[in-house]
């Protein structure tokens, strides 16, 4: 990878959420260099230099806000690259996996993308097409062909672009801040997100005066607009103790 010569420009997948990718690089000089690039261009880096750790983090993820792509190199001192793609899509994880490999084997890049990984790209390479491709792995996963891709969640549709929630094709109003949250949550269906993680999320946003308890408030003002029970909420769940949950399925 060669110096960044211009600094990235932010990611356009997620306005007000940073997307969170795990790097698995062993080379210390060259895994800095693609944090501190991804960084400036509007992602959460967390880089694992083994396979043990990698899993360690892919484990914990399960338990939080999760990752949105993988970057992985193919040679690691506890093991082969190859090995971790081919783990996760024989559990039927769809994680988008991007390869890193200084072999030049074509054969390498066969395998790979045999095994599930979504892209693959040889070093030395260009960081803005590192970014490139991040970027587009983690659209066909998301299934949008931009960020202002509108989204469906049973009666519930979120437009981005124009910042408007519906239920049933009916206006609901939600303030700036508010709509930043639940468009953070509804990025990661599924997923239990952290107060600290919905905080820097919001945060990212520009949204001023955020604190780790208005997020519960402000969710409780969120279910009032858009729950048809705010006392038996059904689109955005709590896990006590946790955080919360954007319901994948919905009515």
């Amino acid at each position: 990878m060669s110096e960044p010569a211009t600094t990235a420009t932010a990611s356009p997948l997620a306005p007000g959420l940073r997307q969170r990718v795990l790097l698995i690089e062993d080379d210390a000089r060259l895994g800095r260099m693609v944090e501190l690039y991804l960084s400036e261009a509007g992602w959460t880096v967390r880089r694992s230099p083994t396979l043990a750790l990698a899993q360690q983090e892919l484990e914990a993820a399960r338990h939080g806000p999760g990752f949105d792509a993988v970057v992985l190199d193919l040679m690691l001192p506890d093991g082969d690259g190859l090995d971790l793609c081919r783990r996760l899509r024989g559990g039927g994880d769809d994680l988008p996996v991007l390869v890193l490999s200084a072999r030049g084997d074509p054969l390498d890049r066969v395998i790979g993308l045999e095994l599930g990984a979504d892209d693959y790209l040889a070093k030395p390479f260009e960081p803005r097409e590192l970014l490139a491709r991040l970027r587009a792995i983690v659209r066909r996963r998301q299934g949008q062909p931009g960020s202002t891709q509108i989204l469906r969640f049973g009666r519930l549709e979120i437009d981005p672009q124009a910042r408007h929630a519906r239920i049933d094709g009916e206006l609901r109003q939600l303030t700036g801040y508010q709509f930043d949250l639940l468009l953070a949550l509804a990025r990661h269906p599924g997923r239990v997100l952290s107060r600290e993680f919905l905080l820097d999320a919001v945060k990212s946003s520009g949204a001023q005066e955020v604190y780790d308890r208005s997020i519960d408030v402000h969710v409780s003002r969120i279910r009032a607009v858009l729950e048809d029970d705010p006392r038996h909420p059904r689109r955005i769940l709590t896990l006590r103790g946790a955080g919360y949950v954007f319901a994948r399925s919905q009515e």
